[in-house]
């Protein structure tokens, strides 16, 4: 069973990552009563959906995934501009750094505290920076010195081991199972990245360099690499001085307002206000960048055009398919369809309709609008505007195959079927067809 979902995640996966964006957000976790509503919404959506016959070709595949992926970022988006809420859309406090070459902002704060949110000045001495091990330097086309056989090591990062496993065969070069060994390692996902180099004197080398950054629990290392006890032949990791570490990590160094502090990531918090990402370390003269908030005006002006963005970058990837997926095109102009009924409104706060459904941002009427007296009234049909797109990007994640090339089968009986919430288990099922 394991392996069964193992298969489907890597193929799944394989799609996601080739045709569509992949983010991480906290939008994407959801409580059980969220959870609930999506469900509910299937069984009713299958309840008098029509029987049909799916294209289940790799075009379709591709854009079934595109579909679902960029709506779901598209969803993100509006939900990153003050969340889900049609009264907190778009109300969003972008936060500020006068220096970004020292460290960028978000603001994380609640919207209701932003306007007693204090500023930091922030100084940085040194970024936390990760481990990495450096391997020997090997003749790059010379047979491996080792005898034909599987070999293996451990990798210890934290409190958890991983055992790799290889074979050297009497053909390899050095070259050869170092490429093979920075495939394995970095494929793996276990938080190294590993690659094999060849410099100009024709000698080649492994470097494996950790994810994370900083030192923990008084620990002098991230990972550590060893064949002592593993459980195929030993060696390797001697030969390919795989456990040599050229550069330890170290935490990042920092003030905050005077206070020194440290911290193991270059991504640290400060006061649960705002997501500090350091980006570089201060010049002379003990240089800082300051972090706060910008103004009601620029917040709501940034929060625009990221919804902008994010509904034009949906259309791009809609319109991608419309010479392999006819039904494409629907969808393209369902979604322009929705800022076609407000093109008006919209026009009028800074935001025009191009004649191919996408939009563009007149900054300086966006930011007359938002400082009149009337900003609120005059901004309310944008909140309309997002809350209808939000809408329909929660109805093609839901059912991405409603827009897929299929053959109808039957029409159901109207009101007289049963609840079938199964159905939508093609969208996974027709990528999972190969394995089964």
């Amino acid at each position: 069973m394991s392996s069964t979902i193992g298969n489907l995640s890597n193929v799944y996966n394989f799609y996601m990552t080739s045709y569509a964006p992949k983010s991480s957000s906290p939008y994407d976790s959801h409580k059980k009563s969220e959870l609930r509503r999506v469900y509910n919404s299937i069984v009713k959506m299958n309840k008098e959906s029509p029987l049909f016959i799916l294209d289940t070709s790799r075009s379709s595949q591709q854009f079934a995934i595109s579909v679902k992926e960029n709506a779901r970022e598209l969803r993100n988006t509006i939900a990153s501009l003050g969340g889900l809420d049609e009264e907190e859309l778009l109300n969003k406090k972008i936060a500020y750094s006068s220096n970004e070459d020292i460290a960028t902002a978000i603001y994380i704060g609640p919207v209701e505290q932003s306007d007693s949110a204090p500023s930091y000045d922030i100084e940085v001495d040194r970024l936390a920076t990760p481990q990495i091990n450096m391997g020997k330097f090997l003749p790059a086309d010379e047979p491996v010195a080792l005898p034909t056989d599987t070999y293996s090591f451990d990798v210890r990062i934290e409190d958890l081991n991983y055992e790799f496993q290889f074979s050297i065969r009497s053909t390899d070069t050095n070259h050869t199972v170092q490429s093979r060994l920075a495939r394995l390692i970095t494929n793996s996902n276990v938080g190294i990245t590993a690659r094999a180099s060849t410099d100009a004197d024709g000698y080649s080398y492994l470097r494996l360099e950790s994810n994370s950054t900083g030192v923990k629990n008084n620990r002098s290392r991230i990972f550590t690499i060893s064949d002592n006890q593993t459980s195929k032949t030993a060696g390797a990791v001697d030969y390919f001085g795989l456990d040599y570490i050229s550069t330890p990590p170290s935490n990042a160094s920092f003030l905050v307002n005077g206070e020194e502090r440290s911290s193991a990531s270059n991504r640290i918090s400060l006061d649960r206000t705002y997501e500090v990402q350091l980006t570089g370390v201060s010049g002379e003269g003990c240089e800082f960048t300051s972090i706060g908030l910008k103004t009601d005006v620029d917040s709501l002006a940034e929060n625009v055009n990221t919804l902008v963005d994010g509904y034009n970058t949906f259309l791009n990837a809609v319109s991608e398919y419309k010479d392999e997926q006819p039904k494409s095109t629907r969808l393209f102009n369902e979604m322009s369809g929705v800022a076609r009924t407000y093109a008006s409104d919209l026009t009028t706060v800074g935001l025009n309709l191009n004649l191919d459904g996408r939009l563009e941002v007149d900054d300086n009427v966006l930011r007359e609008t938002a400082m009149s007296d009337d900003a609120k009234e005059a901004f309310s049909p944008m909140k309309n505007f997002t809350s209808s797109i939000l809408r329909k990007s929660n109805q093609v994640a839901l059912d991405p195959m409603n827009y897929v090339n299929n053959t109808i089968v039957a029409y159901k009986n109207p009101g007289k079927n049963f609840a079938c919430p199964y159905i939508t288990s093609a969208y996974s099922g027709m990528m999972f067809n190969g394995y089964c």
